[in-house]
């Protein structure tokens, strides 16, 4: 809790953050640049009387009446339970909401990540590099995107580990669809998180939506000790977590199998930048065990 202050109101803060969130030219960038100019204020102390009773009411209700039936819960900077590892990020989030077992976020945990529409050999990377992580008792943090993602968290599921999902929609909204079951698993029994804003989502399109993937990579990124990228197209979301992860001076690495993929060249350009060549397991465990 801030040193000081009263005590946090959950249900105020959300809303505070929502109609900060609703304002024409809201992004991380422009929250982080106006809470690193006002340092341990919160959400509410920016709430405006342009706020109304009718978007106070639609926010709670959206909050409290969550269609599968699990609870949303907040995590704001400068509070006890908010994890410092997250300051890391170029651009620290106020205000995450989440769902599930938040003591995962003081595991040691790894990113899994990669492409939507992955090889069978991808898959069966990822599922035999769950399984050594999982034995070795780390979490598997991944973004719960189709393809590589959705294959590392039912992996650590199946094998008895933790995971968590930050996804790239509101806590109640589910992409893919497909995905609805392992998100109410994972909500239920582990933990999902977000970064994204109930209200906003709802009022702007696809096209703007779209701009969420990529940012909660970088809090996938800050949450792990290290990312493991299982394979990726040139252009690749993914990429956006391998540049997040060298800037927050984590550990990224890359399988060797994305090395001999002639079409790309990405691994290369970050192999100069301090990303690790992955050929087997121990790669990764032992620069994971020095650090």
């Amino acid at each position: 809790m801030l040193t000081g202050r009263p005590p946090i109101e959950p249900l105020k803060e959300i809303v505070a953050y929502e109609a900060l969130w609703n304002e024409q030219k809201a992004s991380y960038k422009r929250l982080a640049v106006l809470f690193s100019q006002h340092p341990g204020s919160r959400p509410s102390d920016f709430l405006n009387e342009g706020v109304t009773t009718e978007f106070y009411e639609e926010i709670k209700a959206i909050v409290v009446n969550n269609v599968f039936g699990y609870k949303t819960n907040l995590l704001i900077k400068g509070t006890y339970d908010y994890p410092e590892k997250l300051n890391d990020a170029k651009e620290p989030l106020e205000l995450l909401y989440y769902s599930g077992n938040l003591d995962y976020l003081s595991t040691r945990s790894v990113s899994i990540v990669g492409t939507r529409n992955p090889t069978p050999e991808g898959l069966k990377r990822t599922a035999k590099l769950v399984k050594l992580l999982v034995e070795d008792d780390f979490t598997i943090v991944s973004g719960l995107a189709r393809g590589v993602d959705t294959h590392a968290h039912k992996t650590a599921i199946a094998n008895g580990g933790r995971t968590v999902a930050v996804i790239g929609t509101p806590l109640d909204k589910v992409y893919p669809k497909e995905n609805k079951e392992i998100q109410n698993v994972i909500a239920h029994n582990h933990l999902l998180i977000s970064q994204v804003p109930f209200y906003r989502y709802r009022q702007q399109g696809i096209m703007g939506n779209r701009l969420f993937f990529p940012e909660r990579n970088k809090t996938m990124s800050a949450l792990s000790e290290g990312t493991v990228i299982i394979e990726a197209g040139e252009t690749s979301g993914t990429l956006v977590q391998a540049k997040a992860a060298l800037q927050q001076g984590r550990k990224l690495f890359i399988l060797d199998s994305c090395f001999k993929n002639k079409a790309i060249s990405w691994p290369e350009k970050f192999l100069k930048l301090g990303a690790i060549r992955v050929t087997e397991y121990a790669d990764i465990i032992n620069v994971l065990n020095q650090s």
